[in-house]
């Protein structure tokens, strides 16, 4: 799949915001006054920043209000409601620690909950295409949480929880990246299960289907090298460990910078591979994959 800037950049950000809502909404900090203008502030800008990224992939941006009126049948639609659900909640949880200084528990729950679903349907809006085996598996919503829960813990400054939260994401991408080049293979996906033609023999193309590239060439057929890819994988996994070495480190605010910079490289460069490395089963009747 072609790895667009603005995709990765919603999945990520706002992954982060709404990771931090979560703890936010569990009371983990729970700030008042000022500082709590301050974490929500942080919160909104990863989370609504993310979310107006992934606008400047459609095709007619100004027709993004139209992602929601297809709950029913979309998950891009159910992401759309349940980040605009968490967003209110939230705001209405933030000003009553801003204003009234007074925290309303089970409203913060509430928040936290709802916005642990916006990530799991953020995750769903990949996880459901059979059509690309590398994503439709459980690892992938196991993926977005774990990325979410792991930066949002970070931003929020809960250490002993982080660092926990930070392993178990490294090693689930450590998991992901060792077995997910089988998924395509294991499908048992040929030119001859695309054309129904396999009861007569083998087939092969005799032509390409067009001279030219189009949408589908662009976005769903990319392809990454081998050694190229495995290079970004060790990028990546020495990216996420990195904040646990420097959180294990005596406290200081350069070091607890680093580790947030060091966790944000990790998960881009984890999420342009998640889609670099996605292969459609459009690009077999190109004669790729990928």
């Amino acid at each position: 799949m072609h790895p667009a800037p603005s995709i990765i950049l919603f999945t990520v950000l706002s992954g982060l915001g709404f990771g931090l809502m979560i703890f936010l909404g569990l009371g983990m900090p729970a700030p008042t006054g000022i500082n709590a203008f301050i974490w929500f502030a942080l919160a909104y800008i990863f989370a609504v920043g993310g979310l107006i990224s992934s606008t400047f992939h459609l095709g007619n941006p100004q027709r993004a209000l139209k992602a929601f009126t297809q709950w029913k049948t979309s998950w891009l639609s159910r992401e759309a409601w349940l980040s605009a659900i968490t967003l209110t909640i939230m705001a209405i949880y933030g000003a009553g620690l801003v204003f009234l200084e007074t925290r309303w528990t089970a409203l913060g729950y509430l928040g936290a909950a709802c916005a642990l679903a916006t990530v799991y349907g953020t995750s769903m809006i990949y996880a459901q295409l059979k059509t690309v085996p590398r994503w439709n598996h459980p690892t992938t919503p196991a993926m977005f949480i774990a990325y979410a829960l792991a930066g949002g813990s970070l931003l929020a400054g809960q250490v002993s929880v982080s660092l926990v939260l930070m392993g178990c994401a490294a090693a689930l991408q450590a998991f992901i990246f060792f077995t997910a080049d089988t998924r395509f293979a294991a499908r048992g996906h040929t030119l001859e299960t695309a054309t129904q033609l396999g009861d007569i023999g083998k087939v092969r193309a005799f032509e390409p289907p067009h001279t030219g590239t189009n949408y589908l060439l662009h976005e769903m057929v990319h392809m990454i090298g081998r050694k190229h890819a495995q290079k970004l994988q060790i990028i990546a996994l020495l990216l996420l460990v990195a904040p646990i070495i420097l959180l294990l480190l005596p406290f200081s605010h350069t070091l607890a910078a680093g580790a947030v910079l060091a966790h944000l490289a990790g998960v881009l460069t984890a999420r342009w591979l998640f889609f670099a490395q996605a292969e459609h089963v459009v690009g077999l009747y190109y004669g790729k994959r990928g």
